[in-house]
């Protein structure tokens, strides 16, 4: 693979099809430039990124800076089990049936 600097903003086709060919990844020459093209963007992206100046920018837990407000967990009794049955795929005894996932 071609060495390129660690702040290039370029990735070619040919770094595509050698990374795949080196994970054993079946990508044709359109798709290597798709992709090429679509890496490209991002790290130019990154870098635009990289030069924004955060000295002052306290990090944030939750972009949102503020609780998610939860109802209070408690049952209700409002629940009409035939209309919600009604539309399940499969039901027994008044129970959901589910595809077995563990053998």
């Amino acid at each position: 693979m071609s060495q390129q600097p660690a702040t290039s903003d370029h990735v070619s086709r040919e770094e595509i099809l050698e990374v795949a060919n080196l994970a054993r990844l079946g990508v044709d020459e359109s798709t290597a430039d798709s992709y090429a093209d679509d890496i490209s963007k991002v790290l130019k992206l990154m870098h635009t990124l990289s030069n924004v100046d955060t000295t002052d920018i306290k990090p944030l837990s939750n972009i949102h800076e503020a609780c998610q407000e939860l109802r209070v967990d408690v049952a209700e009794h409002n629940i009409n089990r035939e209309r919600n049955q009604s539309v399940a795929p499969a039901v027994e005894e008044g129970l959901y049936l589910v595809p077995q996932v563990i053998e």
